[in-house]
């Protein structure tokens, strides 16, 4: 079999598994933009993170079913500036920019957008696009997460939350360790929407230290 019909094969297998997936069946009845919103939802409903008035950022946004999820609960006073490399429909009450998060000139137009305000939430659902090369994929998963948490660091009041999808490997426990510098406390969360044979899980960091 050559490597382009194991290719289309696999997208196949991937394609019936999705079509016939729970949640993806329960987020296109109920109107979600994607089964994703069922991991930020689960964590909400359990931790009670997003309230009305708050101000969110949420990174690697496309497209869009956090923020879908996150404006109903900041609304009204909320306050939801939404970040992607792809294009997302627009949302009322989301304040959209397009660009690559790695790149300091997209960082400076979100730092604009914000205008010296500090957030009450970061929220990343962000992931590269997968080589299928586990060293390589893993090493750009962290560096993404690392770049969130730096972001934390710099714009999240004290007394803020962050959620940051993270996958379990090489370099996990080192950010979980640096992550509970920041944060007085740090909670490991696999969602039952995540899918079990993924290494995704998220980490839920509560009360940014001052």
């Amino acid at each position: 079999m050559t490597q382009k019909s194991k290719r289309h094969k696999k997208s196949k297998v991937w394609m019936q598994a999705h079509v016939n997936d729970p949640w993806v069946q329960r987020a296109q009845a109920e109107g979600w933009r994607a089964r994703a919103v069922f991991k930020l939802m689960e964590i909400d409903e359990k931790a009670r993170l997003l309230k009305p008035g708050m101000t969110v950022v949420d990174l690697g946004a496309a497209p869009g079913s956090w923020c879908q999820y996150a404006a109903k609960r900041i609304l009204p006073g909320g306050r939801l500036i939404a970040l992607d490399l792809l294009e997302m429909d627009g949302l009322a009450g989301v304040e959209f920019i397009q660009g690559d998060f790695r790149e300091d000139e997209v960082l400076a137009r979100l730092e604009a957008a914000l205008g010296g305000r500090q957030l009450d939430l970061v929220l990343s659902d962000m992931a590269p696009n997968m080589t299928g090369i586990a060293v390589t994929d893993q090493a750009r998963v962290m560096h993404l997460t690392e770049l969130s948490l730096e972001f934390a660091r710099e714009h999240l009041k004290t007394g803020g939350d962050m959620l940051v999808k993270v996958f379990q490997g090489a370099g996990f426990m080192e950010l979980r360790d640096e992550t509970a510098k920041l944060f007085e406390a740090v909670q490991v969360k696999k969602p039952a929407a995540s899918r079990d044979r993924s290494a995704e899980t998220y980490l839920l960091a509560r009360k940014k230290r001052g």
